[in-house]
């Protein structure tokens, strides 16, 4: 795991971001993941991977809505802590485990899963093919990766985004949605549906530009870690991309992707 990899699971699992996103790190929530699995056709007795699960709250709506038996990774110590507690305290124990685990090297056989759920991490990928590949490794055939992520569509970010708040947020190193089919289908996956799910994008950072200020006076008073992050520097981020979203430039995607050819 690479030092950026470590950096972005250590702020993930910081107090701040827990104040900022909620129990769901992702745009749209449950009801986004709930969307999400249901273009997969999730339900009971398919086996899910729950790929960067964070506190678990994906986890156990697929355990609990959809009856999938789950397995959960994070590259977080302290996430992975958290989403066995939340997990556990459900009373979904006997269908769900976790573990602390780096994407590049899942520790699973191949083809262990129906469903591979992979959502607002795959940006924060350093090594994108080969994160992608191991992906398809785990996924039995006629399974089906349920993903939802950044995309940037402009040539270039703007300099002023070029930082590491920016890539920890997903934006830095987010490819197009053409791109991003382009890459699962170098891996092996034919893209099978895509939506576009850009308004649970604007939703998310008009709700963090809120909370911003406040956080950054309860960082100020050292009542909550932020992660050593600079708080100005992230309303900063949510204003302009804002503009960004606004403007096209940024968006969301929701798809769902088969390996080798549709079933």
């Amino acid at each position: 795991m690479d030092e950026f990899a470590t950096c972005c699971g250590d702020f993930y699992a910081s107090d701040a971001v827990r104040l900022l996103l909620g129990d769901s790190f992702h745009p749209g929530g449950e009801a986004l993941t709930r969307e999400l699995l249901e273009m997969a056709a999730a339900g009971p007795g398919l086996t899910l991977l729950d790929v960067g699960g964070g506190l678990g709250t994906s986890a156990a709506l697929a355990a609990r809505e959809f009856g999938c038996a789950v397995s959960v990774v994070d590259c977080a110590a302290a996430n992975v802590e958290r989403c066995r507690e939340r997990l556990n305290g459900a009373g979904l124990a006997d269908r769900a485990e976790v573990h602390l685990a780096d994407v590049h090297t899942l520790p699973f056989s191949d083809a262990a899963f129906d469903i591979v759920l992979c959502e607002c991490v795959f940006s924060t990928f350093t090594e994108k093919p080969a994160a992608a590949a191991e992906l398809l490794r785990v996924l039995r055939g006629g399974g089906r990766l349920a993903l939802s992520d950044m995309t940037l569509e402009a040539a270039a970010l703007p300099p002023e985004l070029e930082t590491l708040l920016a890539r920890v947020a997903c934006l830095a190193d987010a490819p197009s949605e053409r791109a991003l089919g382009a890459l699962l289908e170098g891996a092996g996956f034919v893209v099978v549906e895509s939506r576009d799910s850009s308004w649970a994008l604007t939703e998310m950072t008009q709700r963090i530009r809120r909370r911003l200020l406040a956080l950054r006076v309860a960082g100020q008073l050292g009542a909550i870690d932020t992660g050593g992050f600079d708080l100005d520097e992230g309303k900063r981020l949510a204003d302009r991309a804002l503009e960004l979203i606004d403007a096209g430039d940024v968006g969301y995607a929701s798809l769902v992707a088969t390996p080798g050819a549709p079933s």
